[in-house]
């Protein structure tokens, strides 16, 4: 049975975003930068006591970061949620979170990297459109058009239209389905597990960041065997930073996918470059190589 989808509101001035911790540790004096970027948006901003509880290479213990998240999503006054950081942590919280309770209290969540695993479960397990897009410690240094992109993801009650500014057409054609995915090698350690997404008749959105060529081939070719490609509907590639040449990359998913006969366009600005879209997932877009765009047919968002 198909879980039903739930939009969150969108936000407005004013609104309390609250920062949750799922992954890695971060700078407070870094963390502190982006606040200050949100709130020059015109966002208030509430962070949990103890956000940061450093444990290993973690932000805090499992049980920490998970009930800090919850509490947020729990919270009436907190009208959306926004990652810290990324590195690693999410999937090791998936068996902790009470989807239910976020099914019953959605509400903005955003983040990349890492919490790809997160922002992929908790569209599945509980129907929210969550959304893609950067940290906030990627806030502070980050250019006008993520930042730009970012407000009006989280702020519209209207579709969405994404362009690849540098398009590359690795194969032609349009489709609609889904949007799905994230970065790479997170969902790829999904597999086997009951988290695992579902990518038939969805569009495949995949970035990463310092994996060289044979790690992204082997990444894709393992999930091609695990069948996660039966159906899908068409790809599209975001930002593979650090990972080589960026031709390099496409050739090698062009030769992964050519018999699948699906469109696939590169040259999106989404994930670890530069410029990092905000992109809602979990709605239904239409990819088109002709025009080089990937355009929503429906808000993200309800007021």
């Amino acid at each position: 049975m198909e879980t039903k989808i739930i939009k969150p509101s969108p936000l407005s001035a004013g609104d309390v975003i609250g920062i949750a911790a799922p992954s890695g540790p971060f700078k407070v004096e870094i963390l502190e930068r982006g606040i200050d970027a949100i709130e020059k948006m015109g966002f208030d901003v509430m962070v949990p006591d103890n956000l940061q509880h450093p444990y290993k290479y973690l932000a805090a213990p499992d049980e920490h970061r998970a009930l800090l998240l919850q509490n947020l999503f729990n919270s009436p006054d907190i009208k959306g949620i926004i990652c810290a950081e990324g590195g690693y942590g999410s999937i090791r919280i998936l068996d902790l979170i009470d989807f239910d309770m976020i099914r019953n209290h959605p509400k903005i969540f955003l983040g990349f990297s890492d919490i790809s695993a997160l922002i992929s479960t908790i569209n599945i397990m509980s129907g929210l459109v969550t959304f893609h897009g950067p940290q906030v410690t990627c806030l502070c240094p980050a250019n006008q058009q993520t930042k730009a992109s970012f407000y009006r993801a989280l702020t519209s009650d209207q579709p969405l239209e994404i362009i690849s500014e540098k398009p590359s057409v690795i194969l032609p054609g349009r489709a609609t389905g889904v949007v799905v995915g994230g970065n790479l090698a997170t969902l790829c350690h999904l597999l086997g597990t009951r988290y695992s997404p579902i990518y038939r008749g969805c569009i495949f959105v995949m970035e990463d960041t310092r994996e060289p060529h044979y790690k992204i081939d082997r990444m894709l070719f393992q999930m091609r065997m695990a069948g996660c490609f039966q159906g899908i509907s068409g790809i599209v590639m975001g930002s593979f930073h650090d990972c080589g040449k960026y031709e390099g990359v496409c050739d090698i998913v062009k030769n992964l996918f050519e018999d699948l006969q699906v469109p696939i366009l590169g040259g999106f600005d989404i994930g670890h470059g530069e410029t990092n879209l905000t992109i809602p997932m979990g709605i239904r877009a239409t990819l088109d190589t002709d025009h080089t765009n990937l355009v929503f047919y429906e808000s993200a968002t309800i007021r």
